[in-house]
């Protein structure tokens, strides 16, 4: 993995990247392992990153370990959380990113924070386009961490694991925060699934994904509630196996 600027190679992005989380995890210093990020080659980082999980491995990385060590360092600025996730925290390749930018533009492929799932970024710029995922997976919701209460574990994670890693993730969440009720079958679920509905191929992708992942009957089809989401800052909230 070539890089600008003079600074030593490292081995490879993706590396470089579950390194700079785990030393967040550790509280260890990063000013070398960012002045990395920042002067990676975009170009070589795009032919490293040739696959979608290659991608969704690297950037879920990233954007969790920026949010932890942001906040760690002034959680006052948590107290803005909106102006806060659109705001440049980190550097990869040049290019200043914020959350949003990393959540909405590069994993989630270029759809709008807003927009349900359902409305597509018009004009994402060339970084974005350059290094964003093919395909959506919806279950990247399950492993982004922005610093809430509500927001799942932040695990470590690993290109040639990432199925079932996002698997874990996904099923551990569901089975901790869906209620579903037998009785009426009603499914009380996150506030994920309701600002992210088009994401999960809307209420009949829903369904299928609770019954995916056994949280109710193969033939069941539930009516939803959306949970309550708990914005109170959290941090420190990783997993105890990554």
């Amino acid at each position: 993995m070539s890089v600008r600027s003079g600074h030593p190679q490292h081995e490879n992005a993706l590396e470089v990247a579950a390194a700079y989380l785990r030393r967040v995890r550790r509280g260890d210093e990063t000013d070398a392992i960012r002045t990395t990020l920042a002067d990676l080659d975009s170009d070589a980082l795009a032919s490293e990153l040739d696959s979608d999980s290659r991608r969704r491995a690297f950037w879920t990385n990233i954007y969790n370990a920026a949010i932890q060590e942001t906040l760690s360092s002034d959680p006052s600025m948590y107290d803005g959380r909106y102006s806060f996730f659109r705001k440049h925290i980190i550097v990869i390749a040049g290019e200043p990113l914020s959350p949003d930018d990393i959540e909405h533009g590069i994993l989630r492929r270029s759809m709008l924070g807003w927009g349900f799932g359902y409305i597509p970024n018009p004009f994402p710029g060339s970084f974005e386009r350059t290094h964003r995922v093919d395909e959506l997976d919806p279950r990247i919701h399950f492993a982004l961490n922005c610093g809430a209460a509500s927001c799942p574990p932040i695990a470590v994670y690993d290109h040639e694991r990432l199925d079932e890693q996002l698997d874990v993730a996904t099923a551990n969440h569901l089975e901790q925060e869906v209620v579903y009720d037998f009785d009426t079958e009603h499914a009380a679920i996150p506030r994920l699934f309701l600002w992210f509905r088009g994401d999960f191929g809307g209420r009949s992708g829903i369904r299928e994904l609770l019954r995916q992942y056994g949280i109710v009957p193969e033939n069941a089809s539930p009516s939803f509630s959306y949970d309550d989401y708990d914005w109170s800052l959290s941090l420190g909230g990783f997993a105890t196996r990554t």
